[in-house]
């Protein structure tokens, strides 16, 4: 198991995380910047908008990660959602869409097994993190 796969498959069962916490950890973890409390928490909810199957938590999670490390890197507003707007365009072309109810088409069923999306979490996390390093160079070297 890749390193990256063993903190997703820590966060989802040890810490019974969702995905879009998952997300900000993972790239919190990568990019050595600490996520605060409030913001994680606020993510309570991103995993398909509360299991309504909406968009997808993994994205939800990059794009407020990209919001809190744009703005450390001195990033202006529009450029935070310029790169936001880039993210979900190519996060699309490489899975297909931004909505969990395609990303994930058997919904939220009672009979589900735990954290059925973690292979896709690995995917997604590893993608967002080379999105990153791709749009944002510097972060190489971020010290947070």
């Amino acid at each position: 198991m890749t390193p990256t796969g063993q903190l997703v498959h820590e966060l989802y069962w040890n810490k019974d995380l969702n995905c879009a916490r998952t997300m900000l950890a993972c790239l919190g973890e990568r990019f050595n910047l600490a996520v605060a409390r409030q913001t994680f928490q606020a993510a309570i909810g991103m995993h398909g908008a509360g299991r309504f199957r909406a968009q997808c938590g993994l994205v939800e999670g990059t794009l407020m990660f990209i919001g809190i490390l744009g703005s450390e890197e001195g990033l202006s507003d529009k450029d935070i959602e310029n790169l936001c707007r880039l993210f979900a365009e190519e996060f699309t072309a490489r899975f297909g869409s931004l909505l969990c109810r395609d990303l994930r088409p058997g919904g939220f069923q009672p009979s589900d097994p735990p954290h059925a999306c973690e292979s896709l979490t690995v995917q997604a996390v590893v993608f967002a993190q080379e999105f990153l390093q791709k749009r944002l160079p510097r972060t190489e070297t971020h010290a947070g």
